[in-house]
């Protein structure tokens, strides 16, 4: 008889072998340690250490002790990743390590800004990146089981990050715009660079024909306000990419609110803090606990989706360094917002989706039928690179393939198949 078991019939084996994906993993913050001493030597970057374990023991930490020492190691990646080949290596090796985890889905995000250098521009940069892509779903299409069609395919889009606050060290790009502005707000500049963004990957989208899905809005919450990058999500709003931004991970749950409805996100990355009355700053905003319920309610009555990073928010958030458990994704599931796992860094935080899954599970004591849903729902918020037909469909492969490893196992899920 079929089991009806809980989180103790969800093994790490089986977790790794389930169908999964990831919609919140950055580029930069994923390389590979042994790529990433390789490319620093091959172009004159200087590392803290020229091993693997050196880096791991100086740079890329099991634990941080505030953000800035979690976000050291971008320094040292993205000047690693300034030219064709080394953005094509990254994302080759990326899908592939994902690959090799039964991620089946990824949405691959990075910032094109950072790393535009000359004549190689933005859209330059995106066709290095979707190239690394291409290249690894060429070599999946080889897989016997994905040939035979026994197994789901692998599929790969790019969201593009802009950024809510910037200085002209940053890179070139962002140089340009302060020379060419020295008068201007610093909020106008921000918004200028975001609108450039946006429509080099419209075009990338359009007119090159690469995988570029979305928009992302990161860095620093606080005194930069989404509502300053308005326009560029209007833009890619209108030529129907999707929107994803950065909320609720370092600011108050009003951040969330302006997101959704001045940005039209149809994610949210993080939202750690929705639930946190307290962390609110708005003054008008005088009924915190009615504002937060309500918030609560809109985000899942409209199935916005929130990216979930628990290792992430555990390194770079004091209150849940030494309890998981704290984290806000088991008041998520009891408000039933939809919610997905995802990685945020595989080498900053030193992790992986199944990873991620596997510290869900055993935190929250997920049963059989809610991983199902949880997994489920990263396909199917998915900003998907093709027709809804194919995403129906492709959607229906992975479930089947879900229920099917989890029946292997003695483990009966298909009774009462959420169809949001």
């Amino acid at each position: 008889m079929a089991q009806r078991a809980g989180s103790a019939s969800l093994d790490r084996d089986l977790i790794a072998a389930l169908p999964k994906a990831d919609l919140h993993v950055h580029l930069d913050g994923s390389l590979r340690l042994e790529t990433l001493i390789e490319l620093a030597g091959q172009r004159g970057v200087k590392l803290p250490s020229s091993t693997a374990d050196g880096l791991r023991k100086l740079v890329f930490k099991r634990a941080y002790e505030n953000l800035p020492e979690y976000l050291r190691g971008f320094e040292f990646t993205v000047a690693c990743l300034q030219d064709a080949e080394a953005l094509e290596r990254a994302a080759y090796e990326l899908c592939m390590d994902c690959w090799a985890e039964n991620v089946h889905y990824l949405e691959v995000r990075f910032a094109p800004q950072l790393h535009v250098r000359g004549e190689f521009g933005l859209r330059e940069v995106l066709t290095a990146v979707a190239a690394g892509l291409d290249r690894a779903r060429k070599e999946i299409d080889r897989d016997p089981e994905v040939k035979a069609g026994t197994k789901p395919g692998f599929v790969a889009g790019i969201i593009v990050c802009a950024m809510r606050f910037f200085l002209p060290q940053f890179s070139q790009y962002y140089r340009a715009f302060f020379e060419a502005l020295p008068y201007a707000p610093r909020e106008r500049i921000y918004a200028m660079a975001s609108m450039e963004l946006a429509r080099a990957a419209v075009a990338a989208r359009e007119e090159d024909g690469l995988p570029v899905v979305g928009l992302d809005l990161a860095g620093q919450e606080r005194g930069f306000p989404a509502a300053d990058h308005a326009e560029a999500y209007q833009f890619v709003h209108q030529h129907f990419l999707g929107k994803t931004v950065h909320a609720g991970e370092d600011y108050g749950p009003e951040s969330i609110f302006q997101a959704i409805t001045d940005c039209h996100a149809d994610r949210i990355g993080h939202g750690t803090w929705l639930f946190s009355a307290n962390r609110i700053q708005d003054k008008r905003i005088t009924d915190r606990k009615r504002y937060v319920e309500e918030l609560v309610r809109y985000v899942a009555d409209r199935r916005v989706t929130l990216e979930v990073c628990l290792t992430s928010n555990q390194q770079t958030l004091p209150e849940l360094r030494d309890d998981l458990s704290k984290h806000p994704f088991k008041k998520m599931r009891k408000a039933r917002v939809s919610t997905a796992l995802c990685t945020d860094n595989r080498l900053v935080s030193r992790t992986t989706v199944t990873d991620e899954v596997v510290k869900a599970v055993e935190t929250f004591k997920l049963a059989p039928r809610d991983l199902k849903d949880v997994l489920i729902y990263g396909f199917k918020r998915s900003f998907y690179p093709g027709t809804y037909a194919d995403k129906r469909d492709y959607v229906r492969r992975i479930l089947d393939r879900i229920e099917a490893l989890m029946l292997a196992r003695g483990i009966e899920v298909r009774e009462g198949r959420q169809q949001d």
